[in-house]
């Protein structure tokens, strides 16, 4: 997932006005467009200049190699989008320079001999060139703390490896093409790895988690050992010892998580918005027992999720439809005769008595119902947000048996709402989504393009919340090599070299190496979000503007 972008050049180099302008903007789904810049100097100044003076209805912005990825807090504002960046004036606009941050390395990575044969420089002479210039974070990375780092020169210009590893140790050192990086926890890569460090790249103790942020240069430093230094998990554990009302989990069933309305705006630090997948379900649940409709409530997924509450608590399971259980006693709880059962409706608030138990059964349509307590969930905020983020790890751990959450005060009301209509959701027919053709269909030719919008895709048992993988007809491209990576969104449609799709959600990575033929509307993100293992989709081409 970390595909290194194209060669930047030195974005300190000189560069004529004529190239610092926006060339051309292509929408990404309804809520974003993306700016093409003629390389990576011009991509930092529209950057710098988007933060200093962000256009209306500017939620995010990332940068990559070539690109400038925009995101809006609505359709009309992207549509009002590509005419102000084409009208923008880059050559005026300078980057502040960044912190200079000292990185300890020791050089004994595993691809050291191998880069020191590619480059011609030798292992000692990549050491060399490596310590022997400033580093320049140009933008973020497919994982918080991942950043792509520039130098200043291409002497170390390096391919990656033909085959990625499936886990690069945390700290490692590494180059790919024309760029440096610190991989800040363990993950799969295909860099090539020529030392490691100690330094905690990323760390939410910090006021600013990122120890180099775009912008910011680095200097690495040889060393012959490093003082290693625990790191802590990054994950967050909202559940204890009960402590007041709550809910205690005795079954999560296939997984259960904590989810808001997610966490948008830090994409230029690697961190997506993750959040619900239905959002529309998780606000019904919150105006259903009074709460703002950001509160935090629990996800789950396929059903199976089994709580007891501590205390009367007020609830309500909205997203797909499933029988609720509950099962109170009426006296002693060892006997099993006074054990009371009763069934309440779904999208309707009540009262989950002290010591009664709720189970959520298997769906009847759709994938992931949402459980919203009076007050929400009550657990830590990570960059304001108490989501979890599978892909990155940040935000609560999945919840188990035996776990105790608690009830905040996220309250906006004190009335609750009366019961409401569910949607339909995705059955055993076929969901059709509408989907804006992507920002790199012209790397499919026609009879591709067709057949995407023609067949019939199968949601396979490889799919997740980071995205959702489509089985059928693989696609072939009319274009070779690789695409510079480039920013992308939740709704996008990613076509690797096998030619089969992947629907991102919403913990996917920030930045991608894939052509992305077809972006799903933002209003259909909920809807695609509740489609089931083994659901059938097809795909409805629509114009952004439509």
């Amino acid at each position: 997932m970390e595909t290194p972008p194209h060669a930047p050049g030195n974005p300190a180099s000189p560069v004529p006005s004529a190239a610092l302008k926006v060339l051309a903007v292509r929408a990404v789904g309804t809520t974003a467009v993306l700016a093409e810049l003629s390389g990576l100097p011009g991509v930092l100044a529209l950057q710098a200049l988007l933060l200093k003076h962000p256009l209306p209805g500017q939620v995010d912005v990332l940068a990559a190699a070539e690109t400038v990825l925009v995101m809006a807090d609505s359709p009309r504002s992207a549509r009002r989008m590509p005419g102000l960046l084409l009208a923008m004036d880059l050559a005026v606009q300078k980057r502040a320079e960044g912190r200079l941050v000292t990185i300890d390395t020791v050089y004994d990575g595993e691809d050291l001999a191998e880069v020191g044969t590619l480059s011609g420089l030798g292992p000692d002479g990549v050491v060399s060139a490596h310590t022997g210039q400033v580093w320049t974070v140009a933008f973020g990375g497919f994982a918080p703390g991942f950043g792509y780092m520039v130098g200043e020169n291409q002497v170390l210009n390096v391919p990656r490896r033909p085959s990625p590893r499936t886990a690069v140790p945390a700290g490692s050192v590494a180059l790919a093409g024309s760029y440096s990086a610190v991989y800040p926890r363990q993950s799969p890569g295909g860099w090539q790895l020529i030392g490691r460090t100690a330094a905690r790249m990323w760390d939410l103790g910090r006021e600013q988690p990122a120890l180099a942020a775009p912008g910011d240069r680095v200097q690495f430093r040889p060393v012959r050992e490093l003082i290693d230094v625990a790191v802590p998990d990054e994950g967050i554990k909202a559940a204890g010892s009960p402590r007041g009302a709550g809910l205690r989990i005795l079954s999560p069933g296939l997984q259960s998580l904590i989810q808001d309305l997610g966490r948008p705006g830090h994409t230029g630090l690697g961190v997506g918005a993750a959040g619900a997948l239905d959002r529309s379900s998780l606000r019904r649940a919150n105006r259903l027992v009074g709460n703002s409709p950001s509160a935090a409530a629990v996800e789950v997924v396929a059903g199976g999720l089994q709580v007891q509450a501590v205390g009367d608590q007020l609830l309500a399971v909205t997203g797909a439809p499933a029988e609720l259980a509950v099962k109170g006693t009426a006296g002693d709880p060892e006997d099993e005769d006074v054990y009371l059962e009763r069934n309440v409706a779904p999208a309707e608030p009540f009262v989950l008595l002290d010591g009664e138990v709720l189970t959520i059964g298997p769906p009847e349509q759709g994938f992931r119902s949402y459980l919203a307590l009076r007050g929400g969930v009550e657990a830590e905020q990570v960059l304001d947000s108490r989501s979890t983020d599978t892909l990155s790890g940040l935000g609560p751990d999945p919840l188990a048996a035996g776990d105790f959450i608690h009830a905040g005060d996220a309250t906006e009301s004190r009335v609750v709402s009366n019961p409401e209509i569910q949607p339909d959701f995705p059955g055993a027919g076929v969901t059709v989504l509408d989907v804006v053709p992507g920002p790199r269909e012209d790397w499919f030719g026609a009879a591709a393009v067709e057949s995407f919008y023609a067949q019939e895709w199968e949601v396979t048992p490889r799919s997740n919340r980071i995205g959702m993988r489509l089985g059928g007809q693989a696609l072939e491209r009319n274009r070779q090599g690789e695409l510079a990576s480039e920013g992308t969104v939740a709704g996008a449609l990613q076509v690797p070299p096998e030619g089969l799709p992947v629907l991102f959600l919403a913990d996917h990575p920030v930045s991608g190496g894939y052509p992305v033929i077809g972006v799903v509307v933002d209003h259909q993100r909920d809807l695609a979000g509740q489609v089931p293992i083994g659901g059938r989709i097809r795909f409805r081409r629509v114009e952004a503007g439509g």
